[in-house]
């Protein structure tokens, strides 16, 4: 989708600016009617108000940002509150007719016009995030009417929805819920294909593969080493960090002047922010100030975010409770941690992310890979197609349209890449069927004391781009630093090694007996634990399990055998119900070196097509069955897929998907070609 050059002063401009400063004045009134110690008289003095506080802005601005990008990013965070204050504080005192008394009066104010503002531009149709940065979108038509030079290759920003399966986006296209993405599929500028995530179908895996060519070695969202003894965790910086250095070959995806935000891996990406693999190098994962002056030193923005994200919670608390009144099946708790995880990942982190990737836009940066992680958090806890998950991706859409505005004012044209890293299955989770864990049942039937034993089968998926963003603040002093180093200490680490660990990853259990060495084959296990895989093999929830042999890896179900290796069946074949790219896939990663010892897999609902958790999820991803293997990609329409990278009528696993978006930005210039 390429820019489009403004032309002279538009109608437009005028209607925009009217759309900034009526709100505006509208809820300072309001504010003036409820706050103690906030007055205006007369009404229109509240026009006034607003016009002298945005000058004080822009004057303020030029400054501000030369000191944040010198600071840094905390530093400006900080400073930037400190900004809106004060310059509230200046305009009060510019405009004669207006009374401010007292820091708790000027506070209050910030807060009531940020809630005024939000629901007049709810009413009026105003999407938030342009709000945000509308004075990006200003200086760059501004600067297109002087005559300023642009132009260049194409620049493309490649837009990932965390979780998003391919049905939900069809069906969102379809409806026409999702306008943004639905106009340009129906105007013919993009198209949508399907993509299939391979087994683990996690976003470590996916991730690490569309950004650097190859996820080997990654065989779950975390799995215990027997080397290290103890559990390696995709999300933990450390963590992270080593995985992507053991993968990367220095030209992943965004290697050539790229930007990646709020992702796991870098992508060799010369600028990194809030990414997973760069915090632990204490080099920094927010960058320069700069770049976060507009959400927290923009009058109003900063607080409007903080009321957003408390009234997500609010949402939150009320649509869980209307699950249960209406007895909504399946269904998992909602409360907790998880209230004010979705508040965080749906208001302030949504809006970093915007304001982060408009920021490099309006630099003409390359390429710009970005996480939006709204869809798959909500998923997760609420369902896959439940009425909040989707409202959930109708504000990535709206997020959509707005980098679109941007784009139209930035220096050099730009195409849009919209992806998925996996898709999402639904379904009762196994402690639901079962009435245990998976670690009590296999620890049950092994006779492993609960002691000697590790439990990781609770989510931490979650709340990974949260803590990669409170992991870079609570490193900003030396205090906060140890406090934050201490906190990332990886949990597995123990004085003496357990005789279990077991571990979940959506549908897909793994067990390992760190005692025994190296893979543990099922002869030794029919013969240390001879209850263990029939033991499970009965239990509700459970479909098959993967094991090594003497004759490779064996997928073993209830009444029947598949020799992953040869395709030979014996019995009743227990990967049927999953697909012709099942065995495929589990064959691959039966054989990587971090593989547990035993893969448990939950089985699929002929009647609903829906899989069973080993965590306590109601959406999940990681295994095989219902949409969590069919991933998103839609795509410039002049963009073809090549055929040599077809397997059949689709990409299969991320590191296909990795090659095609490497040619598609060879060919726009947005990366220079590695070979001939």
């Amino acid at each position: 989708m390429t820019s489009r050059r403004p032309g002279p002063l538009r109608a437009g401009d005028l209607r925009d600016a009217l759309l900034g400063l009526v709100p505006t004045a509208l809820a300072l009134l309001v504010a003036a009617a409820l706050v103690d110690g906030f007055d205006l008289a007369p009404w229109w003095t509240a026009v006034v108000l607003a016009v002298v506080t945005a000058a004080v802005d822009a004057l303020a601005r030029p400054v501000l940002r030369l000191v944040a990008g010198r600071a840094g990013a905390v530093a400006a965070m900080v400073l930037g509150v400190l900004v809106q204050l004060a310059v509230l504080w200046i305009a009060v005192n510019i405009v004669p007719g207006v009374t401010l008394t007292g820091i708790g009066a000027a506070v209050l104010t910030l807060i009531v016009v940020a809630v005024v503002l939000a629901a007049v531009r709810w009413l009026i149709g105003v999407n938030d995030s342009s709000y945000l940065v509308a004075d990006l979108i200003r200086r760059g038509e501004k600067r297109a009417r002087s005559g300023v030079p642009g132009g260049g290759p194409a620049g493309v920003v490649i837009v990932q929805i965390d979780g998003l399966p391919f049905p939900v986006l069809r069906f969102g296209v379809v409806s026409g819920d999702l306008p943004t993405l639905a106009r340009w599929v129906r105007t013919g500028r993009h198209d949508v294909a399907r993509w299939w995530a391979r087994v683990p179908s996690t976003t470590p895996a996916s991730q690490a593969a569309l950004l650097h060519g190859t996820n080997d070695g990654i065989s779950a969202f975390r799995w215990y080493d027997k080397k290290l003894g103890r559990l390696v965790v995709a999300n933990r910086p450390a963590d992270a960090a080593e995985i992507e250095k053991r993968l990367s070959n220095g030209r992943g995806l965004l290697a050539d002047g790229g930007v990646g935000i709020s992702n796991m891996f870098t992508g060799d990406a010369p600028t990194a922010l809030m990414v997973m693999s760069r915090l632990a190098s204490g080099r920094g994962g927010l960058g320069p100030g700069r770049a976060y002056l507009r959400l927290f030193a923009s009058p109003f923005v900063f607080a409007r975010a903080l009321v957003l994200t408390v009234a997500e919670m609010l949402k939150e608390l009320y649509q869980g409770r209307q699950q249960r009144l209406r007895g909504v099946e399946p269904r998992v708790p909602r409360h907790g941690s998880y209230v004010l995880l979705r508040g965080a990942t749906n208001a302030v982190l949504r809006d970093l992310n915007v304001a982060l990737v408009a920021e490099h836009m309006m630099a003409g940066a390359p390429v710009i890979f970005v996480d939006f992680v709204d869809y798959d958090e909500i998923a997760h806890h609420a369902g896959v197609l439940r009425p909040e998950a989707l409202d959930a991706l109708r504000g990535v859409d709206r997020v959509l349209g707005t980098l679109e505005q941007v784009a139209a004012a930035a220096p050099r044209a730009y195409e849009f890449v919209v992806l998925s890293d996996h898709g999402q299955s639904q379904g009762a989770t196994f402690f639901q069927l079962a009435g245990h864990t998976l670690e009590e049942a296999v620890r049950r039937r092994i006779g492993a004391d609960r002691a000697a034993t590790m439990d990781e089968t609770s989510t931490v998926e979650a709340w990974g781009p949260v803590n990669a963003m409170l992991t870079e603040l609570l490193s900003a002093t030396k205090t906060t630093a140890r406090w934050s180093a201490r906190r990332e200490r990886p949990d597995g680490v123990r004085t003496q090694t357990p005789e279990l660990v077991v571990a979940g990853s959506g549908n897909l259990g793994l067990v390992w007996f760190p005692r025994l060495p190296g893979r543990v084959p099922v002869e030794v296990i029919r013969r240390e634990f001879p209850d263990l895989i029939p033991g499970l093999l009965a239990e509700p929830g459970v479909g098959f399990v993967v094991v090594d042999s003497g004759r490779g890896a064996l997928a073993i179900g209830p009444e029947g055998v598949h020799v992953l290796g040869d395709g030979t069946v014996e019995g009743t074949d227990p990967l049927a119900p999953f697909g012709p790219r099942a065995a495929r896939d589990l064959a691959r990663v039966a054989a990587m070196t971090t593989a547990p010892d035993l893969y448990v897999h939950s089985s699929l609902d002929p009647r609903t097509g829906e899989v069973h958790a080993f965590e306590e999820l109601v959406g999940c991803h990681g295994g095989l069955g219902g949409w969590q293997n069919e991933a998103a990609l839609v795509h410039p329409a002049g963009w073809k897929i090549d055929a040599d990278l077809l397997d059949g009528d689709l990409l299969y696993g991320a590191d296909m998907v990795h090659r095609q978006l490497v040619r598609w930005l060879e060919r726009c210039g947005a990366r220079r070609a590695d070979g001939p």
